[in-house]
């Protein structure tokens, strides 16, 4: 292995985004005087999560995603909002919480100190997390967070990737590897684009997918013994 270039996903892989979305789902659904807060969450969650699988899957646009998800989730209890309003809101929140995983800031260090140059890679919505990054312990290891929205394009699309390497001075495709959790994001995007890729599979799940990471890991200590 020589590699020089790491893309790490953000959410699931260094920031721990379910804890961050149980806060500022709390928090948000609170200020719109909601009392049955697990009932709203446990509609949410499951519906957010298969909008952004339908958003990987080019089914509907970022927008579409980001200006709905809260009316479906009031409408869904009976009640009628404007969901971009919405969507505004709960950013306020949510790009307050920039929690991560045990160990994600040391595994940065070692690293760094080994010479990688680490940059983010994340279907996100910019505001939201250039906030959470910027709340997080993480941040001062990456020359560049690289995020879905301002680049006009989202794992696992090539192009994304091909975008990517064009900021990146000295890019060596055959130097870089991508790191996440996502086996339809990160690692699809990663073989769409002829990148080495990492699995980070910490839950040690089955892979039952037509989708090949390089290497799989559910331990931040294996990514150390494969990179340093």
């Amino acid at each position: 292995m020589s590699y020089k270039f790491l893309l790490f996903d953000l959410d699931h892989t260094l920031l721990d985004f379910d804890t961050a979305e149980d806060i500022a789902l709390t928090h948000f659904l609170e200020e719109q005087g909601v009392t049955e807060i697990q009932s709203y969450k446990d509609y949410y969650i499951p519906m957010n999560k298969g909008l952004w699988r339908e958003l990987e899957q080019g089914k509907i646009t970022k927008l579409e995603l980001v200006n709905t998800r809260f009316s479906r989730l009031f409408a869904h209890f009976g009640i009628e909002k404007d969901g971009a309003e919405l969507a505004l809101l709960y950013q306020q929140h949510i790009a307050q919480q920039g929690q991560t995983y045990a160990g994600a800031s040391e595994l940065l260090d070692s690293l760094t100190a080994a010479d990688y140059e680490i940059y983010g890679a994340t279907n996100g919505i910019t505001a939201i997390q250039t906030g959470r990054m910027a709340n997080s312990d993480i941040s001062p290891y990456f020359n560049h967070i690289f995020i879905s929205e301002k680049m006009g394009t989202q794992k696992p699309e090539a192009l994304f990737y091909e975008k990517i390497a064009k900021q990146i001075p000295d890019f060596d495709l055959y130097q870089t590897l991508m790191i996440g959790d996502s086996l339809t994001a990160d690692i699809a995007g990663a073989n769409n684009a002829g990148l080495d890729s990492i699995w980070y599979n910490p839950k040690k799940l089955m892979n039952n997918s037509s989708v090949h990471p390089t290497y799989t890991v559910s331990s931040y200590e294996e990514v150390k013994k494969l990179l340093l």
